[in-house]
């Protein structure tokens, strides 16, 4: 469901995102429920490195997908132009093929 009108393009940058946002959210809740500063401050500190980790895994994942669809795609594209394969398959007899009417 798209609510904002754009095209879902990218989501890896959606999760991302929403990883940000919480790491925004995450010290204010542990402040307003009594953590110091200090422990809000570290645990910002740790999600934000987790949420890095995770763009730069996401980001590769997707390169490597891209580069494989890329490699696969004009190996498809000339099975299928191929005239190659079974006689039976391209429509055509051939002399040794039994039909109803011999």
């Amino acid at each position: 469901m798209q609510s904002s009108g754009r095209p879902h393009d990218d989501p890896a940058g959606d999760v991302v995102r929403w990883a940000a946002f919480s790491c925004l959210l995450v010290p204010v809740v542990l402040v307003v429920y009594g953590t110091s500063l200090g422990g809000a401050a570290v645990a910002t500190l740790g999600l934000f490195v987790v949420t890095a980790a995770c763009l730069v895994l996401l980001r590769h994942s997707e390169r490597a997908a891209a580069r494989v669809r890329a490699q696969e795609l004009p190996s498809a594209h000339r099975r299928r132009r191929s005239r190659g394969g079974p006689a039976g398959r391209r429509g055509c007899r051939t002399s040794g093929s039994a039909s109803p009417h011999d």
